[in-house]
């Protein structure tokens, strides 16, 4: 175990886990980045993460901003899995409203419009590297267009925590959980101690369940926005968590039952 692990501030989360291993559960650790568009260095050091962590990313791409090179960039970093990121990561909610793409507002044959032209063009980016997978910004996407993703093509749909499926259904939801970002703060890294409390919280309320599809944790990232505050965090809680004897370091395509 690294340094980092030995750190006071990770021990609460060994505790917990060590709980799971002795109610023989398991967890399933996956992270998903969003808002990608070209090459940067914060995307190699996302992609070195994954790399060195030996843990795949699931990279939403924003369609309509994704730059040919990114593509091209992508080629060379095995660890990071494109996806669709909604399709221009534009808000259509009204004046006051939270902010979404796919709001109930709009009409469906607008969003399978629009959400089908996007998914071509990341397929003439990507081809078969892009993941079925949708991922909608800010997190929001009315049940009701949710429900219309399968007849689309997409074999997965990826949220937020709180987030569920309408009664018309939908694909394969496997949702983040805990975002590592403070975004009212500045656009900076939470601090590691409160997110440390945030993941025990939820993988306590977790365990006392019966065990399934919900026996996942899902990172957050944003690697565009990511300070030293982040890359520290990640680097010292994948450490500690990633070595668990309860923790099962999870590709996404496993989530939503794609081949590798």
């Amino acid at each position: 175990m690294s340094a980092a692990a030995l750190d006071p501030i990770w021990l609460p989360l060994q505790d917990e886990l060590d709980r799971w291993s002795e109610a023989g559960r398991q967890l399933r650790l996956w992270l998903r980045d969003d808002d990608a568009v070209a090459p940067t260095p914060a995307l190699d050091r996302l992609a070195a993460l994954g790399r060195r962590f030996e843990l795949p990313v699931l990279l939403a791409v924003i369609p309509m901003q994704a730059e040919p090179a990114l593509a091209a960039a992508l080629r060379d970093m095995p660890f990071l899995l494109p996806c669709q990121h909604g399709c221009r990561h534009r808000n259509h909610a009204p004046k006051g409203a939270k902010k979404t793409e796919f709001g109930p507002l709009r009409p469906a044959a607008e969003i399978r419009q629009e959400i089908g032209e996007a998914r071509a063009r990341l397929a003439g980016l990507f081809g078969d590297a892009c993941l079925p997978v949708f991922v909608p910004p800010w997190n929001r996407i009315d049940p009701a267009h949710a429900a219309l993703l399968p007849a689309l093509g997409f074999a997965g749909l990826s949220c937020f925590r709180g987030f569920a499926l309408g009664e018309a259904g939908g694909p394969i939801l496997a949702n983040t959980d805990l975002d590592i970002m403070d975004w009212s703060g500045g656009r900076v890294g939470r601090a590691a101690g409160d997110l440390v409390a945030e993941a025990c919280r939820l993988l306590a309320v977790r365990r006392e369940r019966p065990g399934g599809a919900a026996d996942s944790l899902g990172l957050l990232l944003h690697h565009r926005d990511h300070d030293a505050t982040v890359w520290d965090f990640l680097d010292g809680f994948l450490a500690s968590a990633g070595v668990h004897p309860a923790v099962l370091r999870t590709d996404p395509r496993d989530l939503f039952g794609l081949a590798r």
